[in-house]
């Protein structure tokens, strides 16, 4: 894993904010838009638990669609620069060996306090899109809300 740029464990500092981190209270205001009335859902395995995108499709007039992709915000909980943010930034992803998983997030992140976990209202990212009956990107847009994976 070293040899390849990534670090299979977490720093001291990490260890340490993973200790102290909780939950981000579900901010409001007008920067977050409040879709938790949507029907999300997730398309993940039942037994998942890092639970990181939801989506929803609404049909538009014309025989469009409307699909809104939302993406868990890890920046709610953990601070740009801080120590699992640097840990995230040098692994950028998760990778999956035969023997073993490296997880680009600690579980308790992926796992609890930034899984977009059914019943949970949490905050997202969201890619809002709407296509066209012959399947062109006809608008889009990217945004924080709240959001509750009601399947």
């Amino acid at each position: 894993m070293r040899e390849h740029g990534l670090e299979p464990d977490l720093s001291p500092a990490a260890l340490e904010q993973l200790r102290t981190i909780g939950a981000a209270p579900l901010a409001r205001g007008p920067g977050i838009r409040d879709l938790r009335h949507l029907p999300w859902c997730s398309i993940d395995n039942d037994d998942s638990r890092d639970l990181d995108q939801l989506s929803v499709a609404q049909p538009q007039g014309g025989g469009g669609v409307k699909i809104l992709v939302a993406i868990a915000d890890v920046d709610a909980v953990v601070q740009v620069s801080a120590p699992l943010d640097e840990h995230a930034r040098t692994n950028t992803t998760s990778v999956y060996t035969a023997a073993e998983v490296f997880p680009m997030l600690p579980e308790r992140l992926s796992t609890d306090l930034s899984s977009l976990a059914e019943d949970r209202e949490r905050l997202s990212l969201v890619v809002d899109m709407t296509v066209t009956a012959a399947g062109a990107v006809d608008a889009s847009d990217v945004y924080r809300a709240a959001v509750v994976n009601r399947a």
